[in-house]
């Protein structure tokens, strides 16, 4: 019974805002304020560097990554895994201590997906790397990689609550970035 206390707590971890706390930090403006207006690192790298850029990243996957991992290591089951991942991405999308208006999604998603299986990761983080190299296009690189997470989490680990929670958050990322579909189908998006 013990373990379900990791759900709200991976909620409360996800709905840590990297992006506001590193701002804030560094002396940057409010994310929320400025560029796209999207508490995420590309956000952040618009104008405050590729420093406080990196900084976001890390601690947007780090806090996807370790509620899974600390899940991994009390051994829960698989299916309650899943279900701490999507609480973590969950509290990124919409975080208790900002008005419950969050990120994308996509650093935390890789997080999560890294706690599930490091390759599943990988294959991710490889597939967002490859697009972006091909295109030069964030949001595109982020929803290449989301769609084939799922396929990539059915052949690389087969287990249904994996693929599912994947599934989940591949839906919800593709919500997030509805604005960002629109402009690239009428070839704004840079």
């Amino acid at each position: 019974m013990m373990e379900w206390l990791l759900v709200p707590l991976a909620y409360s971890v996800g709905s840590v805002c990297s992006a506001i706390v590193v701002c804030r930090l560094m002396g940057l403006p409010d994310p929320r304020e400025q560029g796209s207006g999207n508490p995420g690192a590309t956000n952040v790298m618009r104008f405050g560097g590729k420093k406080a850029a990196g900084i976001t990243l890390l601690g947007d996957s780090l806090k996807g990554l370790l509620p899974v991992y600390a899940g991994k290591m009390l051994g829960v089951p698989t299916e309650l895994l899943a279900i701490i991942g999507l609480a973590a991405f969950m509290g990124h999308l919409y975080p208790v201590f900002f008005g419950f208006k969050g990120g994308k999604g996509v650093a935390t998603s890789v997080g999560v997906l890294l706690g599930f299986a490091w390759l599943l990761g990988g294959a991710v983080m490889a597939t967002w790397l490859l697009m972006y190299k091909i295109g030069k296009i964030s949001s595109l690189s982020a929803l290449v990689a989301s769609v084939l997470s799922s396929l990539y989490a059915w052949f690389l680990i087969g287990d249904a609550a994996i693929v599912s929670a994947t599934a989940v958050m591949t839906v919800f990322l593709l919500w997030r970035h509805k604005t960002n579909i629109e402009r690239l189908l009428t070839g704004e998006e840079t």
